[in-house]
């Protein structure tokens, strides 16, 4: 329901341009901003959603283990540093909270066949931006790059594991990234709402200290699965 509500509040505020002033839809508008996109470094702030999962690949086959997604939420700042007209290097370090479930299978105990995973991450995705030619007020772009994440909730120091119900993984892992987005040029600033795809590299699992536990010995690798959408101002 939040998420919703705030896309409808986008849409209103860029509803409102177009009808006020026609700077952004109409068909012969007033170019707004004609100037910024030829700055070398330009700055803003995010604000979006997540939505995190694992992949698991198993050793062996069997049941898989349930994965229960929620939206998270997502802030941020972005420090764009333009390469050439069309390409820019951007720097989009930003603090993300997410929660998942873990349903595991053949556990007649709902308290070991549930792990919770509340995870809030430092992310710092370094990205570069192609852009389309301008139209008007509008510009879409691709974005691509790589990204570290740093998972303040890992547990990864803790002596204690599955057994005293304690799910570990790596404190630190490394993504790539892909995604598209639309620059909207209004007559104050730039809107940018964007999607982007967020793929873990390195398994991100720590092992119980028995080779035989129900919770991690089947696990072949476990990696991060993510969908962002977010919502940019320049």
């Amino acid at each position: 329901m939040r998420k919703i509500i705030v896309l409808l509040f986008f849409a209103f505020i860029i509803k409102g341009y177009a009808q006020k002033s026609k700077n952004i839809f109409s068909r012969d508008p007033i170019i707004n901003l004609e100037n910024f996109q030829k700055k070398r470094m330009y700055y803003g702030f995010y604000l979006g959603f997540n939505s995190y999962d694992f992949k698991i690949d198993y050793k062996t086959v069997g049941p898989d283990i349930l994965i229960k997604r929620t939206t998270g939420f997502n802030v941020g700042i972005v420090a764009d540093l333009k390469l050439q007209e069309y390409i820019d290097l951007r720097f989009e370090p930003g603090l993300y909270y997410t929660k998942r479930d873990l349903y595991y299978p053949n556990f007649t105990n709902s308290a070991d066949a549930l792990r919770e995973v509340n995870s809030t991450y430092i992310h710092f995705p370094l990205l570069v931006k192609f852009s389309s030619l301008r139209t008007g007020n509008i510009r879409p772009y691709l974005v691509g790059g790589v990204s570290a994440t740093l998972n303040l909730s890992s547990n990864s120091k803790l002596i204690d594991d599955n057994l005293e119900q304690r799910f570990r993984v790596k404190a630190w892992t490394t993504n790539y990234e892909l995604g598209f987005g639309i620059d909207l040029f209004s007559e104050y600033f730039i809107f940018s709402p964007s999607i982007r795809g967020v793929f873990g590299m390195n398994d991100e699992l720590i092992r119980d200290k028995d080779p035989n536990s129900p919770w991690t010995s089947n696990i072949e690798s476990l990696k991060t699965r993510a969908v962002f959408i977010n919502f940019t101002f320049h």
